[in-house]
Parts: structure tokens; C-alpha cells; sequence
């Protein structure tokens, strides 16, 4: 079964930066995508960065462009969200994502499976 483990969250002033981690274990199949969202309590999922397994190639919304990164290290089966200039806007639960099937890589419903999500707070 497949288990995804995000960990990295914390509280930051803003202007800061903080890394997020998503540990992959469970799957024989090779990915399609990795992604990357976010959740306020209420709000819509919001869709954040994602990378093509196969090619390395990376997207990513308009909603933190040019402020993060995705990323994926193989030998560890982890993937990563570094994040920079934050904003208290971007206070959210942020989840990682996998994705084991073909569709678009920035809905939310194309992804099979889900970490528990860790939370990061931006203060000004």
C-alpha cells in the first residue's frame, strides 16, 4: 500500500523560508507526476508545483511562482517543496501528492494518493 509522509512544516516570519519533505514508500508501479497542495480549513485545495516523474519536467501555478521549488530525490523515494519569500498568505496545510495515472498534472482529483498533510504558519 502506498504511504506518503510530509514532514518540515513549522511557523516562520515572513520574507522567510522553509522546506517541506514527503517521504514515498509502498509502490512497485513507476509515477506519472508528483505534486504539491495546499489547504485552508474551508477553502478549496489548491495546487501548488508539480514534476513529471518520467522527464523531471516541472509546473507550477501562478499562486507561489518563483517562490518555490519541487523536487525529487530518487534514492531516497522523497520529494521536496523548498519554499522562499514567504507571505502570510501561503499559512496553509500543505500536502503531497502522487500521482499513478494519466490526466492533467494541476487537478487535485488526478492524484490516487495523499500524505496527512503538515501544517506551516507565516507570521508578519
Amino acid at each position: 500500500e502506498v504511504q506518503l509522509v510530509e514532514s518540515g512544516g513549522g511557523s516562520v516570519q515572513a520574507g522567510g523560508s522553509l522546506r517541506l519533505s514527503c517521504a514515498a514508500s509502498g509502490f512497485s508501479e513507476d509515477s506519472y507526476a508528483i505534486g504539491w497542495f495546499r489547504q485552508v480549513p474551508g477553502k478549496v485545495r489548491e495546487g501548488i508545483a508539480f514534476l513529471d516523474t518520467k522527464d523531471g519536467t516541472t509546473y507550477y501555478t501562478e499562486r507561489m511562482k518563483g517562490r518555490c521549488t519541487i523536487s525529487f530525490e530518487s534514492a531516497k523515494n522523497t520529494m521536496y517543496l523548498q519554499m522562499s519569500t514567504l507571505k502570510p498568505e501561503d499559512t496553509a496545510v500543505y500536502y503531497c501528492a502522487l500521482k499513478l495515472s494519466s490526466g492533467n498534472y494541476y487537478s487535485a482529483h488526478n492524484y490516487g494518493y495523499w500524505g496527512q498533510g503538515t501544517q506551516v504558519t507565516v507570521s508578519s
